[in-house]
């Protein structure tokens, strides 16, 4: 004889939906008050003094990293693009294998950021995904949110540690620590177009166009005082009849103008976040990540948090590459 179900087991639909909007609008009281705190985190993490103790995480491997990651950043804007591309193509499960595609390192400011965003801003738990002995920091606030909503005594069972995984496990913090590099490519591209108007009158928004200025004026310089007539004399025909950089020495001066480039790129930062905090961007960048994973808890997918700022700074890229290309037909 087949066993009776138990009544009191079958699940009652009614009683499951109730359930779901009041875990909804627990997670959405949760998620005002998170954009309640964005202000204050701003000025904690992102204004000068912050800053600055935020790229002490800089100092170390970083620098390493920081040239690698700029080589690598346009084949990673290329990957998302793709990515996108092939969503709307309708291949949904190209697409997600593309944005999957981690092709930027992480730095230790990134994981830094990370880990403010997630312990001091939305109060979850977090762990370093890359220790694997690493402990559980912070509270789960959303957890706290939804079992201490009188309506909601009875959902006991979501005191499961793992009640928030996919803010842990989530890409989206992931991108949103990872925009800082694009931004400080920005301010770098903007300190280098700078350094070349003041320097050479010239529009020098990267090292391709910047190394070959320099290194037409260091063989300015070098001529004229290499001149047999003195350097006067050298002035004036060299005015008339400029000296040609050598390939190395073009060479060279790009090379470096890139390593100093990606180094400053490290710890711009410093700078920029400031700015950034001022002109209220990273309390807009800070609402557009909420909204994302507040859409992400409640409808279990979205579109995500999207980095607008990568394809700003391939765009500096792009017109960098190309002001290189025409001076070197030019010449």
């Amino acid at each position: 004889m087949a066993p009776q179900d138990d009544p009191s087991q079958t699940p009652d639909p009614a009683a499951e939906a109730e359930a779901r909007a009041l875990v909804a609008e627990a997670a959405r009281a949760y998620f005002e008050e998170r954009r309640a705190r964005i202000d204050g985190f701003v000025d904690r993490t992102f204004r000068f003094r912050g800053s600055l103790a935020l790229h002490r995480h800089a100092l170390g491997w970083d620098l390493a990293r920081a040239p690698a990651n700029l080589a690598l950043a346009p084949a990673a804007a290329l990957t998302r693009l793709g990515a996108s591309a092939a969503r709307r193509a309708g291949a949904k499960g190209a697409g997600d294998w593309l944005a999957r595609r981690k092709l930027i390192l992480r730095t230790e400011v990134a994981r830094e950021v990370e880990r403010r965003v997630v312990v001091d801003l939305l109060e979850l738990p977090w762990r370093d995904p890359d220790a694997a002995d690493a402990q559980v920091e912070g509270r789960d606030a959303l957890a706290e949110a939804i079992l201490t909503s009188p309506r909601l005594e009875a959902l006991a069972r979501l005191r499961d540690p793992e009640a928030s995984p996919r803010f842990r496990a989530s890409e989206t913090l992931s991108e949103y620590a990872g925009v800082r590099s694009a931004a400080a490519e920005i301010a770098t591209g903007i300190a280098t177009l700078g350094a070349g108007a003041a320097a050479f009158q010239q529009l020098t928004p990267g090292a391709i166009s910047l190394g070959p200025a320099l290194a037409a004026a260091l063989a300015q310089q070098a001529a004229v005082s290499a001149f047999p007539l003195g350097a006067t004399a050298g002035s004036v025909w060299y005015g008339f009849f400029p000296a040609a950089a050598s390939p190395a020495l073009v060479a060279g001066a790009t090379a470096g103008m890139a390593a100093v480039g990606a180094v400053a790129a490290a710890f711009a930062g410093v700078v920029a976040d400031p700015v950034q905090a001022k002109l209220g961007v990273h309390q807009r960048r800070l609402k557009r990540l909420i909204d994302a994973l507040e859409h992400e808890f409640l409808e279990g997918e979205g579109p995500g948090f999207a980095a607008r700022e990568h394809y700003a700074a391939r765009i500096m890229d792009v017109v960098d590459m190309g002001l290189g290309v025409a001076r070197h037909l030019r010449a």
